[in-house]
């Protein structure tokens, strides 16, 4: 196996006709209530889910990656349509809720009883990706401190008694994505950025419970932090504290976020044991990288990390993209993957 695996982080462009979009960031709008809602009738609506996976599949082997999601195509959010699966969640009143140590304040369910998993929600996503592709398979699920951050707490005493109620829950789930052969299961937690002291005292915690007992890969995706009108990035800078507490976690693989904040490669020195999924193309659209470029920042990471340890991804997830970048992109990175095999002595 050669080294610098390329891979998505999760999310693919939405399909226009499929989906209609109600994200916002000033409160105004439920992107952790309802999360937006379909276009097209419930007697149809699997059959336009199943196309539109079909084309974020294609899109991720016409770019030539070695790892395959599903585009998180099913789901409306990334959070609420897990939450509003397992028993425990209410979604019929929103409250308002602090995100993100203060971020952003917006609509969101609450959690009013004991969480629990009541049913298999995306094992039939992961079966129709495997028919679709015979690529490695990535599925995605919320860890739990993100989970607890968007989420109103009605019924449990602290944070850490919900974080780790909801381990115990989407365990069961990734057991059963364990059981039908999926390849990785990344866990993402864009809030861990946010809280380090958190990160400590439970996060950690929480996420080893999340990935007991898998026999599969498991990763965890931690976000950097993106700008906002009026407010610096990041707003915590602790990326270098977390990486240290990751290596110390069961977890197998950390996605991280280096090209959109140009983070110092030497960050990896930290987490040595780690297979790492090396963020090297930025997830937004204002920027297109050079194959190059891309391969420098990968045998840079390589200074300080085995690069047979080492994945090529996006920072994030690229749904905010549409379908023409987002394929340039994955290109782009696919062949920066092959210059920097080639510059370390690796065929192709």
């Amino acid at each position: 196996m050669a080294p610098f695996l390329t891979t998505g982080i999760g999310s693919m462009p939405r399909r226009p006709w499929l989906f209609e979009n109600r994200t916002g960031l000033d409160g105004k709008h439920d992107h952790y209530g309802k999360g937006g809602k379909w276009s097209v009738p419930e007697d149809k609506l699997r059959s336009a889910q199943d196309d539109a996976t079909r084309i974020a599949i294609r899109i991720q082997e016409k770019a030539g990656l070695d790892i395959i999601s599903d585009g998180e195509q099913r789901r409306t959010n990334y959070v609420t349509h897990l939450t509003k699966n397992m028993g425990g969640f209410d979604y019929s009143y929103l409250q308002a809720k602090e995100m993100r140590g203060g971020r952003r304040t917006l609509l969101a369910g609450s959690c009013t009883q004991s969480i629990e998993h009541k049913k298999a929600i995306i094992v039939d996503d992961l079966a129709f990706l495997k028919t679709e592709t015979d690529k490695l398979v990535k599925m995605t699920l919320p860890g739990p401190m993100t989970v607890v951050d968007s989420t109103n707490n009605n019924f449990y005493a602290t944070e850490q008694d919900m974080a780790f109620a909801w381990a115990t829950a989407i365990n069961k789930e990734a057991k059963l994505l364990d059981d039908l052969g999926v390849d990785i299961i990344q866990f993402d937690e864009p809030a861990f950025s946010r809280y380090p002291e958190k990160v400590e005292k439970w996060g950690i915690e929480a996420l080893d419970r999340c990935v007991s007992d898998l026999k599969c890969s498991t990763a965890v995706h931690v976000c950097y932090g993106y700008p906002q009108p009026g407010l610096l990035r990041p707003v915590n800078d602790s990326y270098e504290t977390i990486i240290a507490l990751l290596e110390q976690s069961k977890v197998d693989q950390l996605a991280l976020e280096f090209e959109g904040a140009d983070l110092d490669p030497q960050l990896l020195k930290h987490c040595p044991s780690k297979t790492v999924i090396f963020g090297c193309v930025f997830n937004s659209d204002e920027v297109m990288e050079k194959p190059d470029n891309v391969a420098k920042r990968l045998c840079e990471a390589a200074e300080f990390i085995d690069p047979m340890k080492i994945q090529a991804a996006p920072d994030c997830g690229l749904v905010m993209m549409n379908d023409q970048t987002a394929l340039q992109k994955l290109s782009i990175l696919v062949e920066g993957a092959n210059i920097a095999r080639k510059k370390l002595g690796f065929q192709i």
